[in-house]
């Protein structure tokens, strides 16, 4: 029987996912996952987890929690570095540890290093001790490695068409056929831009993207952006320390100078370090565009959709009167 191998559905799963399932599989190791957030994921999350922990983390626990009886192994690399550049939370670098040292009856962690930094193949490096941890050969896992890169180059692929990643990994995964960007004929166009795992999870973002779309807005993501224009469009002395804070920050940057969307949304997570610093920066780039409105929306375990909702539709109503009124404005 092939071992099984858990992987939660939060943090770097919006990110990595598609690779690492690619990976375990062309591996014969059965993947499973937790499975989309739910309130009882949550509140498991927030029970188990330190008080202090910003939502996001809180919620891994829940989804940990729901893995632990199903599972051989739970998967929880300690990624530092993937771009040579940045570093990720230091939370996410003390997650396997969090989550062996505060939870009891945990399966086995995979909790390998994953450092850009360390040289040109230090990536493969970790995959292969991957690999090894099952007894494999290193030819079936340097296949599997390639075989895990290419759907990781087709995931980025499907995202840059206009795709979020839930719905890039429901085409990867055969459940949609179609690779048509919802609202493309849309009259506004609306960045939301934040953390992967605040962004796409519907449940602690309460539906943020989706409200949206409904009403008829387009909305992009970090993940629809050229890494290389996100990248070239830093202002600062210098890249910020965050890997996630960096790319929110500068693809701000980009857009705003760039002029290609109506509205800005910051979806930040309360209690975030990080992010108390780049919303700060992201509401003083904004005053010197004042043609695209800027909101920011912070949310937590008690984050309501009716007040979420409000906001949403006020700030849409806002852009859709300033617009009118730039194409019609007032005779002196």
């Amino acid at each position: 029987m092939a071992a099984r191998v858990g992987i939660p559905s939060s943090l770097f799963y919006y990110v990595h996912f598609p690779m690492w399932q690619a990976f375990f599989t062309e591996l014969g190791v059965e993947v499973v996952t937790s499975g989309q957030t739910t309130k009882g994921l949550l509140d498991q999350g927030v029970r188990e987890a330190l008080a202090d922990a910003c939502v996001p983390v809180k919620l891994f626990f829940g989804h940990v929690i729901s893995l632990k009886d199903s599972v051989d192994y739970l998967f929880i690399p300690r990624i530092v570095c993937l771009n040579r550049k940045t570093i990720y939370c230091p939370k996410f670098l003390g997650l396997p540890d969090m989550i062996r040292f505060g939870l009891t009856g945990m399966p086995p962690i995979i909790d390998v290093q994953m450092d850009s930094r360390e040289g040109f193949t230090s990536l493969w490096k970790s995959y292969l001790k991957i690999g090894k941890m099952f007894g494999l050969g290193k030819g079936r896992i340097f296949k599997a490695y390639i075989k895990a890169y290419i759907v990781a180059r087709r995931f980025q692929s499907l995202m840059k068409s206009g795709l979020h990643p839930p719905e890039a990994m429901a085409v990867l995964s055969g459940r949609e056929k179609a690779i048509t960007p919802a609202q493309e004929k849309s009259d506004l166009t609306f960045a939301v831009l934040g953390y992967p795992y605040e962004v796409h999870d519907p449940f602690i973002s309460v539906g943020l993207v989706k409200k949206l779309q409904k009403i008829g807005i387009r909305v992009i993501t970090i993940e629809n952006l050229s890494p290389r224009k996100i990248a070239r469009a830093n202002i600062l002395a210098k890249n910020m320390f965050w890997t996630f804070s960096d790319l929110v920050l500068n693809a701000t940057y980009h857009l705003f100078k760039e002029g290609s969307v109506d509205g800005i949304i910051h979806l930040t997570a309360f209690g975030c370090g990080p992010d108390s610093m780049v919303d700060k920066l992201m509401e003083i780039s904004s005053r010197d565009y004042p043609d695209i409105p800027f909101m920011s929306v912070t949310i937590d375990e008690h984050t309501g959709d009716a007040g979420i909702s409000t906001r949403l539709e006020a700030f849409v109503d806002m852009v859709k009167r300033k617009k009118e009124a730039m194409k019609n404005p007032c005779p002196r």
